[in-house]
């Protein structure tokens, strides 16, 4: 029995052992934190931007590893954009880095790409083998 073009494609697109990447894949691949100006500079204000669906991989057992990731910041002349913000953090889910390592990382980019006033980064790591960790990381001008 002969497929449809449009039946071919829709099982390409479906099957979990097709090697294409996908689209999702590869913008999250290329994602990197990006900014636009402050719409209120001189003006003081808080942002607070939760992550809570946070992953990556143990650098010692490979295993996966899940977390909250708050970041609160004060503007100054740049704002991240939150769909960049978003594909930046998904690029964690499969490297193999520690849980101190990785919120100092994402506070060295987030400094580097919108250079705030004040960003305090938490990760909340859900607990594995009984033991809870909380990294804290600051930054301020």
């Amino acid at each position: 029995m002969s497929q449809s073009p449009q039946q071919h494609a829709l099982q390409i697109e479906t099957s979990p052992l097709s090697p294409e990447v996908k689209y999702g894949e590869r913008l999250i691949a290329d994602g990197e934190l990006i900014t636009f100006p402050n719409p209120r500079i001189g003006r003081r204000y808080t942002l607070h931007i939760t992550l809570p669906e946070f992953t990556c991989k143990c650098p010692f057992s490979g295993y996966p590893d899940f977390a909250t990731i708050d970041i609160i910041y004060v503007p100054d002349q740049r704002v991240v954009e939150l769909k960049a913000l978003k594909l930046y953090i998904n690029n964690y889910r499969d490297r193999y880095i520690s849980h101190e390592e990785v919120i100092n990382q994402i506070l060295d980019d987030f400094v580097a790409a919108c250079d705030p006033l004040e960003v305090k980064i938490k990760g909340d790591f859900n607990p594995r083998g009984n033991v809870h960790m909380v990294v804290e990381v600051e930054h301020r001008k």
